[in-house]
């Protein structure tokens, strides 16, 4: 299966409706896996790629409520978009679970359009993440690519130093700091000094405290 075709997952213990949801799914080329209970959820291996949780409040027995796994699933880290469906209209419920990050609360019965728009908006959220993620994995990898001297002078640059400061606060010449800076700009293929601050901001590095011992 290719890691760009989304897969929604249904959980609800009513038959009829996890088939209906899984066939309007399927009509719209997703990949479906449905369960009849958040434990039997608990249990799958989620498919790589972008997907979306389509999940029932509640469950017969002692199986996990849906907010239950909701919360579950945050401190698992495991950042699946949700889309709530509800037989019973509970206010409460609803807004805990819109707090905690779902993309939608449906109450049953619904239009077939309401959960497909509402799907279709968590599959492109969880989308979105995963481009930021591979985003952040390629720049962490050019940043490897970096020696020691090239990742200081692209620290200090996101501080907002000139190569004039840059090269006093590390103990080498003007010109050293800008064929080094040159170095890193083309390994890093960015072009300003904002474009540095911003990729530094995207994968989470300090600008502070940079080490100067191999001056």
């Amino acid at each position: 299966m290719s890691s760009n075709q989304a897969t929604v997952y249904v959980v609800d213990d009513e038959i009829q409706i996890r088939n209906a949801i899984g066939s309007l799914c399927e009509e719209t080329g997703h990949q479906v896996r449905l369960f009849a209970s958040t434990d039997d959820f608990l249990a799958e291996t989620l498919t790589v790629g972008p997907s979306c949780l389509v999940l029932d409040i509640r469950f017969p027995g002692t199986s996990p409520t849906g907010l239950e796994l909701q919360r579950k699933l945050a401190e698992m880290g495991v950042p699946i978009p949700i889309v709530f469906i509800s037989g019973h209209s509970d206010v409460r419920v609803s807004v805990e679970a819109m707090k905690r990050g779902a993309v939608e609360f449906l109450p049953k019965p619904f239009r077939e359009q309401e959960i497909l728009d509402a799907i279709r908006h968590g599959i492109e959220r969880d989308r979105k993440r995963l481009e930021r993620e591979d985003g952040v994995r390629e720049a962490r990898q050019r940043i490897e690519t970096l020696t020691v001297r090239e990742r200081e002078i692209m620290l200090l640059m996101a501080e907002g130093l000139v190569a004039k400061q840059i090269a006093a606060k590390l103990g080498v010449s003007e010109v050293t700091v800008k064929v080094h800076r040159a170095r890193m700009m083309r390994k890093l293929g960015l072009r300003s000094p904002i474009e540095v601050a911003r990729l530094i901001d995207s994968v989470g590095l300090q600008a502070e405290h940079v080490d100067v011992r191999h001056a």
